[in-house]
């Protein structure tokens, strides 16, 4: 206990005594469908005088010293078991041991109850189970409540292949063969770009999307398996868009965010209602004025609107990303870029707020409001 402490009061001295202003980080890096995503981070400039705080932290932490041995160390247990993965019976993949068709009350005899229940893409809803986003997965339900839908950006694939997360990109190819192209929506063939960040294959009277992490070997990341009527059903490229999809889009964003932290041993983010309402902001000044930038048009920054919302903070970040159909797919996109990655996986950051906006042509823009600091929500 008193090492945790000290490293604590090291950590926060250190902290507060760091550059005042840390230059924004901005990265462009093409999408699916060429479109963009982009960086900031931020220390706030009105920090108190350093002296002060460093004077008033060495108080503190002689107090607490001087009352040490009033503190007990308990046992720390609290590690979540990854289950033993099956290899698939029926299917390709399977997921946390759930594959294609399996129904609901299978899934929670695997899963447990559903975290978050909020709309998709596709009309239906992803059910999100997980313990503190350990052993993450999200499944989305059709007829009868049977699986047709799966996702995962942890370490709970499997594969009559052998494939899992961690798998080379080239072994993905050898197994499952050449990815499709082009995906039919109604009347149009929409060309599938990926720059090489995922591929996806029809397999099982499905669409399996296999995403790679180009920052650890181009290896498989998380994996999507979406049953092909379910697919056929979402008849066009983008979704008309409504309240109930918009808020679902947010929600899912958050969720995989905190998901990739878990993966990484990092704290869990805390919802911001407040930093919430900064991103739905700028999310929809960008979609109604047909701009993509942090700076709006007021020129604002990130951190200007965050102070003008009355969000107080010790450091702030923001991502921005526009025309990815879904939450999925922004993330792993943002994953993909280094300066949204540092963001999302930033270990002192406490709270995100996430808003999404959608522009004439149905398409959403994402911003993701990170900060840490005495929130007001």
């Amino acid at each position: 206990m008193k090492r945790f402490i000290l490293l604590l009061m090291i950590v926060i001295i250190g902290y507060v005594s760091k550059p005042l202003w840390e230059e924004p980080v901005q990265q462009f890096v093409p999408s699916s469908v060429g479109d963009s995503i982009q960086s900031a981070v931020d220390s706030i400039k009105d920090n108190p005088d350093i002296n002060s705080v460093i004077g008033t932290l060495n108080q503190q932490l002689n107090a607490l010293f001087a009352n040490i041995d009033n503190f007990s160390s308990e046992s720390n247990d609290t590690n979540v078991k990854t289950p033993e993965l099956s290899v698939p019976e029926d299917q390709t993949f399977s997921i946390h041991n759930i594959e294609l068709g399996d129904s609901k009350a299978e899934v929670e005899q695997e899963a447990g109850e559903p975290q978050r229940i909020s709309e998709n893409e596709y009309g239906v809803n992803w059910a999100a189970y997980h313990d503190n986003y350990e052993n993450f997965i999200m499944v989305a339900y059709g007829e009868e409540n049977s699986v047709r839908g799966l996702y995962t950006n942890q370490d709970l694939i499997a594969s009559s292949t052998g494939i899992k997360q961690g798998s080379d990109k080239q072994l993905v190819r050898e197994k499952l063969g050449t990815p499709e192209s082009s995906i039919r929506k109604g009347l149009t063939n929409y060309r599938i770009n990926s720059n090489g960040e995922y591929d996806v294959f029809r397999l099982d009277n499905s669409y399996i999307t296999v995403f790679y992490d180009k920052h650890e070997n181009n290896t498989v990341a998380a994996i999507q398996i979406i049953g092909e009527k379910l697919e056929q059903n979402k008849n066009a490229f983008y979704t008309k868009p409504n309240e109930e999809l918009k808020e679902g889009l947010e929600y899912q964003l958050f969720d995989l965010t905190n998901a990739s932290r878990a993966k990484y041993d990092l704290p869990i983010l805390t919802w911001d209602n407040d930093a919430r309402n900064t991103a739905r902001g700028h999310s929809s000044d960008m979609a109604e004025n047909q701009y993509f930038s942090h700076v709006n048009l007021q020129g604002e920054s990130p951190f200007d609107r965050m102070r003008e919302d009355n969000i107080r903070f010790y450091s702030a970040g923001e991502n921005l990303a526009y025309g990815q159909f879904s939450s999925i797919f922004a993330h792993q996109g943002l994953m993909n870029s280094l300066g949204h990655r540092k963001n999302i996986l930033r270990e002192d950051y406490e709270y995100l707020g996430v808003g999404v906006a959608f522009n004439n042509e149905s398409q959403p823009y994402y911003t993701e409001t990170f900060f840490s600091g005495p929130s007001v929500s």
